[in-house]
């Protein structure tokens, strides 16, 4: 089973609010998901982002893919950061 971390689409017409979620690659946008791993709210300003920083590593160590825009965001938070030098701390 491919996994995506990616966004789920809640809110309002034209309010939009993301859940950053776990989900099985195949699954809709807004369908089943595996778990979640935080929120993002571009509205407010500056944008507000909440991620369990543990939940999006352990993925990241398990093979899940970011799209790229969850890519930026976990980049922006610095997870992205810390799973490369973990990753290059493992193969020393």
């Amino acid at each position: 089973m491919a996994v995506k971390l990616r966004l789920k689409r809640m809110g309002a017409k034209g309010r939009p609010f993301y859940r950053i979620v776990a989900a099985d690659a195949r699954s809709p946008r807004d369908g089943r998901f595996i778990e979640t791993l935080g929120t993002y709210d571009p509205i407010v300003e500056p944008a507000e982002i909440k991620l369990n920083e543990e939940l999006a590593l352990s993925w990241l160590q398990k093979g899940a893919q970011p799209t790229d825009t969850v890519r930026s965001l976990l980049s922006k938070q610095g997870i992205m950061k810390k799973y490369h030098e973990e990753k290059k701390k493992g193969k020393k």
